[in-house]
């Protein structure tokens, strides 16, 4: 009886552990299932598992070494890098990160807020902007950096920044950080030493140009028409001069060029045209205006009536003989988030012209200085203009645009979908009532 319960015994333990064991195979096979292909499906269940698990480690081991490589890569490019969690917990950053934003405090493998770390709001609001609209997003401001060492305060300066933030998944931000300080001192540098030279040039040019006037009424054709084309030079040269001198002064201290009193604008566009119009009329030009016959704006008289003359100047210019050249006047009206959230007037002046218009490659640097683009818009059959505009030194457009942004105005250059001419769009904000230009002061 003891020999036959032993063997009954061992017999309901040896089938408990078959039976354990082909419980095991099913779930290893489901497990195992998704990682099988068809040239292992042979092997027994244990060694897959084993074999599946040594692939596994090697597949992290190259994770993080491809990790490690890109961190490399990051820490060697020329340009800042940091990552940030969704809770705006740095990460990550690289070497040039750490000197541009005063981060040598910080070490791998902390975890505190960016803004504890880095005293900039504006570096913030760029990561919370680009984790809620998961869009990259771009913004340049000047950067005051802190120290905790008191040694180092005097030594810190402040530097402009460009920081461009991608959204990363789990909520996570990356930012590229770009000192963009260097490049606007070598601009600085290099628009300092053009006004010295510009200075220097203007007075010998001046004395050239009384040299060739006076030579101008003492020769005889044919020798004459030579000092002519001389004059013309020399009053092309002194035209560059002035204006590169006039750019750099409104472009330095824009505030402190403008006479702000009440200027009515249709006659003051009128005025301009009575100005331009026997060049108009060598075109068989005609001006065409619509809208509001009283608008009054807090401007400089003198500065608006510049930038019209250069636009209008160019518009006969360019357009093709026996056309209109429109201007349209309208009122606008705007939030302004600077004044408890108003609604303030803008008036916008499109001016549209019949002529050839921009080439699309052209159109993003229509007003940068010197820039001269398209031939078609460069080449005028109108050589010998002696009106007193800045036109055709590459300046003219720069200037027109430095001044209505130091009106808190705006401009823009497209092509007219109806007259395939140019198309200039401008604002201009301080729109007052006549009755309030009356008493303007």
């Amino acid at each position: 009886m003891f020999l036959l319960g032993l063997i009954l015994g061992l017999a309901v333990g040896i089938g408990f552990w078959i039976w354990q064991q082909i419980q095991l195979n099913r779930y290893l096979g489901r497990v195992l299932q998704p990682y099988s292909s068809s040239k292992d499906v042979a092997l027994p269940l244990l060694p897959r598992l084993r074999q599946e698990i040594k692939t596994l480690q090697h597949q992290r081991q190259d994770l993080q070494q491809s990790l490690q490589t890109y961190q490399d890569l990051l820490d060697f490019a020329p340009i800042g890098y940091l990552q940030v969690d969704e809770e705006n917990q740095l990460l990550w950053c690289n070497e040039q990160a750490r000197e541009i934003l005063y981060l040598q405090r910080w070490q791998p493998g902390q975890v505190r807020l960016l803004l504890e770390l880095v005293r900039s709001y504006e570096l913030d609001r760029l990561v919370e902007q680009t984790r809620d609209r998961q869009k990259p997003q771009t913004k340049e401001w000047l950067f005051h950096p802190s120290s905790d060492n008191p040694a180092e305060l005097p030594t810190i300066k402040s530097m402009t920044l460009r920081a461009s933030g991608l959204p990363l998944p789990n909520g996570q931000v990356g930012v590229f950080l770009e000192n963009r300080q260097p490049l606007l001192d070598v601009n600085q540098q290099r628009d300092r030493s053009f006004s010295d030279l510009a200075h220097e040039l203007r007075t010998p040019l001046t004395s050239i140009r009384l040299v060739a006037e006076t030579l101008q009424h003492r020769l005889e054709p044919p020798l004459n028409r030579w000092v002519d084309r001389l004059m013309q030079e020399v009053d092309r040269l002194i035209s560059l001069v002035q204006g590169w001198l006039e750019l750099t002064q409104i472009e330095a201290n824009p505030k402190m060029q403008l006479h702000l009193e009440p200027v009515e604008m249709r006659s003051l566009i009128t005025s301009v045209w009575e100005t331009l119009e026997p060049l108009a009329q060598r075109q068989h030009l005609s001006l065409h205006y619509s809208g509001p016959e009283d608008i009054w704006v807090k401007a400089d008289q003198a500065r608006i009536y510049q930038v019209f003359l250069n636009l209008l100047d160019n518009s006969i210019k360019y357009s093709s003989p026996s056309t209109n050249i429109q201007v349209e006047a309208k009122i606008k009206f705007s939030e302004d988030n600077h004044q408890n959230n108003s609604i303030s007037p803008l008036l916008e002046i499109n001016l549209i012209d019949a002529g050839t218009g921009f080439s699309e490659a052209d159109l993003p640097h229509i007003f940068e200085r010197f820039y001269r683009g398209d031939q078609a818009r460069t080449h005028s059959p109108l050589q010998d203009n002696s009106i007193g505009s800045i036109v055709g030194n590459g300046l003219g457009l720069a200037i027109v645009r430095q001044i209505l942004l130091a009106h808190g105005g705006s401009i823009k250059a497209m092509n007219h979908p109806q007259t395939g001419g140019a198309w200039m769009q401008l604002t201009l904000p301080e729109v007052v009532a006549n009755s309030q230009s009356q008493d303007y002061s």
